[in-house]
């Protein structure tokens, strides 16, 4: 049973796959923000009135989208409702949710995303972040969430690419080094979640399913999101990630760990879409 609480790119370098990236070490937050907000404002101009969204994926900002940062020309937003699985680490988080953090949301709801209620057709933005990589069945995840924008609206992506030598270290290692890793690295967010990572979690995964299902990636990048500190400890997870991908000759890649998309879901409802 589900639950319910109420409550400028700046990319300066190109892979081998023709992704720009930006290899800085500030991090995810602010590549996504930079690649996001800016989208996300001239969507929200578009339409002429404030924008509802979802969040799937428990545990991102939404300063990311350029929301609620004192300041800032962000998006007007009528309304944000979360959707999560039902992970201990999620319901753990949910329940320790600080106040000002709670009052950002219409409705949280988690429960197997598979099933869990999503309304069609309600949403003008759909934000999934560091989701898809760690459940299963994620071709059926994304069909209830593209089930859910409306004619026109965003789709925006944040995951890690299971083809790259990070993913295969997550992957591997085992759970005590996992969750050691973790609290080293980010400690201020919840984790270890499992490190899935089903073969559609790769460019060629969504770009497969962007195609099969009509809808448009409007802009993609890919950038490391590794955090610069501890140093050392960063420092010895970026030397693993060159040796992995030194030893697989490059199939694994090392340029980036992480994929960033805007997807536009088609206003032509004779298209082929969810």
């Amino acid at each position: 049973m589900p639950h319910h609480w109420d409550v400028h790119h700046g990319w300066n370098a190109i892979d081998d796959q023709g992704y720009r990236y930006r290899d800085d070490r500030l991090g995810s937050g602010q590549a996504a923000r930079g690649f996001f907000a800016g989208p996300l404002r001239e969507y929200a101009m578009s339409l002429g009135r404030p924008v509802s969204l979802l969040q799937a994926g428990y545990g991102v900002p939404l300063s990311v989208l350029g929301i609620g940062e004192p300041g800032a020309a962000g998006p007007d937003v009528s309304s944000v409702t979360a959707v999560d699985t039902d992970h201990p680490l999620v319901i753990q988080a949910l329940e320790g949710m600080p106040q000002d953090m709670a009052q950002a949301y219409a409705e949280v709801i988690v429960g197997d995303l598979r099933t869990v209620p999503i309304p069609p057709r309600a949403f003008d933005v759909v934000y999934c972040a560091n989701l898809l990589e760690r459940i299963e069945h994620v071709q059926l995840v994304l069909d209830r969430l593209v089930s859910a924008l409306r004619p026109g609206g965003l789709l925006l992506i944040s995951t890690h690419d299971r083809q790259t030598a990070y993913a295969f270290l997550d992957r591997t290692l085992p759970r005590f080094a996992r969750k050691a890793l973790w609290e080293r690295l980010r400690p201020d967010l919840p984790g270890p979640f499992p490190a899935v990572y089903e073969r559609m979690v790769t460019e060629r995964g969504i770009a497969s399913y962007t195609l099969m299902r009509g809808l448009v990636i409007a802009q993609r990048s890919a950038h490391r999101s590794l955090p610069t500190a501890p140093r050392r400890i960063s420092s010895s997870v970026r030397i693993t990630c060159a040796v992995i991908s030194g030893l697989t000759r490059g199939r694994l890649g090392n340029t980036h760990d992480e994929l960033l998309y805007v997807i536009r879901k088609p206003e032509d409802r004779s298209a082929r879409v969810v």
